[in-house]
């Protein structure tokens, strides 16, 4: 069980476990996980560390549909900070616990400022890496939302 599974299950929501084989030759890994399962690619949401400027030099996380990219601009606004860039894959792995393609929003090892695309309101459940590659979490956007302490915003493109 992953920490994100363990998180889910100690917050008592109601979620879904959805598992399939991986190819470890795929690049995008969460379209790989809508076409795998199914599942329309603005229902799965792919989980991304930036790093903050102005000020203090920090990290933070996007949550964004996978049919869309992470609007640099528009998380580094909704963070109040000058600038956004994609944090560095190495960094991503230590500060959140998981590998690159399979980084949860729920269970990171640091509780790190997090912002998920406001259409995420659209669906009655969303899915989400649930810890590993090949291995994806559904729940409903407001346990999502409440799981990550997350504030929505408009920062796909």
């Amino acid at each position: 069980m992953t920490p994100a599974i363990q998180t889910a299950k100690k917050a008592k929501i109601e979620y879904s476990i959805h598992e399939y084989t991986h190819d470890p030759h795929v690049d995008s890994f969460g379209l790989e996980a809508a076409e795998a399962l199914g599942i329309d690619d603005k229902r799965v949401f792919k989980t991304l560390l930036v790093s903050l400027q102005g000020g203090t030099k920090r990290l933070a996380v996007g949550i964004v549909p996978v049919a869309y990219q992470l609007d640099l601009k528009a998380i580094a606004v909704a963070a109040g900070a000058k600038k956004a860039d994609i944090a560095d894959p190495d960094q991503a792995e230590r500060v959140t616990g998981y590998v690159i393609g399979g980084i949860s929003p729920l269970g990171q090892k640091k509780h790190l400022p997090t912002f998920i695309d406001d259409s995420v309101a659209d669906f009655a459940t969303v899915f989400v890496s649930a810890g590993r590659r090949g291995l994806e979490i559904e729940l409903a956007p407001g346990d999502l939302q409440a799981l990550c302490h997350a504030a929505l915003a408009k920062i796909k493109r």
